[in-house]
C-alpha cells in the first residue's frame, strides 16, 4: 500500500485555525476524527493538511441559561450524555448522545463534528433539526432548516467551522432509534419535540435517501393529538427513503413510523 503524507497542525484558536487552513493546498479540519480517520485509512481523503479543533477552549462547555442550551462543538458525545444541566432540561438530547457507537467513539467524538459531517445515519442531525437549533459557526448563525442540504452536505462553507449549537429546551422531547447491530449507526432514528407554544417538529435520520428530513404529516398529526396513536395512521413514502443491504426502502419507511412512535412515548 502507497503511503501519503499529511502534515498535522494543532490550532490554538478559532482565528489560528482558520489561518492553518489557508495556508494549506488541501487541509481539513479535524476534530474527535471518528469518520475523518476512517476515510483516511481507506483512502477516501487524502488532505494535505490536518487543522485539530480539539484543543480551542471557546470551543468547549456546556452552558444552560435557563432553557437556552449552548453546547460547544468540541464537547465530546459522552460529556453531552452525562451533562446534568442539559438533562434537567432536555434529557432527550443525552438520551440520544448516550446511543453513540461504542464508550470510545463517545469519549472522542464532538457534537460539532458530527453536524459538520452530516452522515445520513448519524443521530445528532436528528436533533438538531427536531429541536430547531441554531448552527453558530465563526462567522455567521444558521438555522437547522437551512443547515442540512442533503448527504454528507450542508450550508458550510469550506473554511466555515462551526463553533456552538444552541437551542431552546422544549417542553417535551423523545429520541428513538433502530441501531444497526455491528455499527450502532442509525437504520432509522426519530427525533420528537414539542414546544410551550404547542409548536411540534419531527426529524427522521437513516431513513431518508437524501439525508435527514422533517416529517410534516407528523408534526400535524402530533399537533392535534400528542400521543403514539396520532403517527400511527401517517403514511411514509418509501420511494423517498434510502435502499441497501441492511434494509429495504419499505423496511425503513415501516420503522419510520415504529421509532415516531416509540420517541414520542418516551417524551410522554
Amino acid at each position: 500500500m502507497q503511503l501519503y503524507s499529511t502534515s498535522y497542525h494543532r490550532a490554538s484558536s478559532i482565528e489560528d485555525a482558520g489561518k492553518l487552513l489557508s495556508g494549506a493546498e488541501d487541509g481539513k479540519f479535524i476534530a474527535g476524527g471518528q469518520t475523518l480517520i476512517a476515510a483516511l485509512k481507506q483512502r477516501l481523503a487524502q488532505p494535505s493538511d490536518l487543522v485539530d479543533l480539539r484543543h480551542i477552549a471557546s470551543m468547549k462547555g456546556i452552558t444552560v441559561n435557563g432553557r437556552q442550551v449552548t453546547i460547544g462543538a468540541a464537547v465530546t458525545h459522552a460529556e453531552v450524555a452525562s451533562s446534568s444541566a442539559i438533562r434537567a432540561v432536555c434529557p432527550a438530547i443525552c438520551h440520544l448522545a448516550s446511543l453513540i457507537g461504542d464508550p470510545h467513539v463517545r469519549h472522542m467524538g464532538t457534537i460539532g463534528g458530527s453536524v459538520a459531517n452530516d452522515d445520513p445515519a448519524a443521530d445528532y442531525p436528528s436533533a438538531v433539526l427536531g429541536l430547531g437549533a441554531t448552527v453558530v459557526t465563526n462567522s455567521r448563525e444558521i438555522a437547522a432548516d437551512d443547515f442540512f442540504v442533503g448527504l454528507f452536505e450542508t450550508a458550510l462553507a469550506e473554511d466555515e467551522i462551526i463553533t456552538a449549537i444552541r437551542f431552546d429546551a422544549p417542553e417535551k422531547a423523545g429520541y428513538a432509534k433502530f441501531a444497526n447491530p455491528a455499527s450502532r449507526y442509525a437504520m432509522t432514528g426519530v427525533f420528537v419535540a414539542k414546544s410551550a407554544g404547542g409548536d411540534v417538529r419531527v426529524a427522521v435520520t437513516g431513513a431518508g435517501s437524501n439525508g435527514v428530513f422533517r416529517h410534516s404529516g407528523m408534526e400535524a398529526a402530533l399537533r392535534a393529538n400528542w400521543s403514539p396513536d396520532a403517527v400511527a395512521s401517517q403514511s411514509v413514502d418509501a420511494s423517498q427513503m434510502m435502499s441497501d443491504i441492511h434494509g429495504s426502502s419499505e423496511y425503513r419507511a415501516n420503522l419510520v413510523k415504529v421509532m415516531a412512535k416509540r420517541a414520542v412515548a418516551a417524551a410522554g
